[in-house]
């Protein structure tokens, strides 16, 4: 394969069945084994019972019994116990890491939107007012200059406004 050469399908499609009836066995072994050593657990730690006997032998095997059932439920229950810390642990784990790791924000994208657009999505039906913002605003108009006859004016009366302006900036 190094040289470059690609692997022909009929070739693939054969290396790909034997994968598979490989995998196939290793998994029926692997059942075949754990059901053997369940057989041997249970052989091993639950023997058959011996039931001969009378009333009061019985009655004396049904309270180990009951006492290994007791024994086995707290087991459990503490199992749970510690699976369920163990659960919480892990997830407030990955909370820190989705903390650690930040939000990426998306980029903001410019919307074009009148004021009235606006009022209407931030207030929803409550906006009844159009704002024309531009009939608000103050209006100016050019002052036409005349050129020629203050161009070479007196400038004692120049300096004397601007004395006037200097006051009343400094008066309030």
């Amino acid at each position: 394969m190094s040289d470059g050469k690609k692997m022909t399908s009929s070739r693939r499609h054969h290396l790909k069945s034997l994968m598979l009836q490989i995998a196939a066995r290793w998994l029926e072994q692997e059942t075949t084994d754990l059901a053997a050593a369940k057989e041997a657990y249970m052989a091993e730690n639950c023997p058959a019972p011996n039931l001969s006997g009378d009333q009061a032998a019985l009655l004396e095997f049904c309270k180990k019994l009951y006492q290994s059932l007791d024994k086995i439920d707290e087991d459990r229950y503490d199992n749970e116990a510690k699976v369920a810390k163990a659960d919480k642990e892990i997830e407030e784990l990955k909370l820190k890491v989705v903390e650690l790791a930040g939000v990426k924000k998306p980029a903001l994208k410019k919307v074009r939107m009148s004021a009235d657009s606006m009022l209407q999505a931030l207030l929803g039906g409550k906006h009844k007012v159009t704002m024309d913002l531009r009939s608000n605003l103050k209006q100016v108009k050019k002052e036409v200059k005349e050129e020629g006859g203050e161009a070479v004016g007196d400038w004692r009366k120049n300096i004397e406004d601007k004395a006037d302006r200097k006051k009343m900036f400094e008066t309030s």
